[in-house]
């Protein structure tokens, strides 16, 4: 394995400190849906998603973090329309070093529900 060290990192306009990338990208993104048959759209360093049940999903992660000291960034929403993009919200319930659990509840009820879209972020 190399090692390369050095400060900063640019494309010839911009730049960027190598810290200010490590520490600033997400470890891990999924976007999936979570009606019917679960299924990951796209992601990075996520193996898989289980379907807990009605609005309740774990996301796991391909290599873990370093501990559950991480923050998540979700979103949720039933339908393409604009009309529907705010008509759930996603709320994280469990971190583990190798797995996120998150729920999807209406903005107007206390169920929970199957998103059609579902996109969570992980930064550590």
């Amino acid at each position: 394995m190399s090692t390369l060290n050095t400060v900063n990192i640019t494309n010839g306009t911009d730049s960027i400190t190598v810290e200010g990338a490590v520490k600033g990208s997400a470890k891990a993104w999924v976007n999936f849906n979570g009606t019917g048959t679960v299924a990951i759209r796209a992601s990075y360093n996520v193996s898989s998603i289980t379907d807990n049940g009605t609005g309740d999903y774990t996301v796991n992660f391909t290599t873990a973090m370093p501990d559950a000291n991480y923050s998540v960034a979700s979103n949720s929403s039933d339908g393409e329309s604009v009309g529907s993009l705010n008509r759930s919200i996603a709320i994280v319930r469990v971190r583990a070093s190798d797995t996120v659990r998150i729920s999807c509840q209406g903005f107007s009820t206390t169920s929970y529900l199957d998103p059609t879209f579902l996109s969570a972020a992980i930064f550590r």
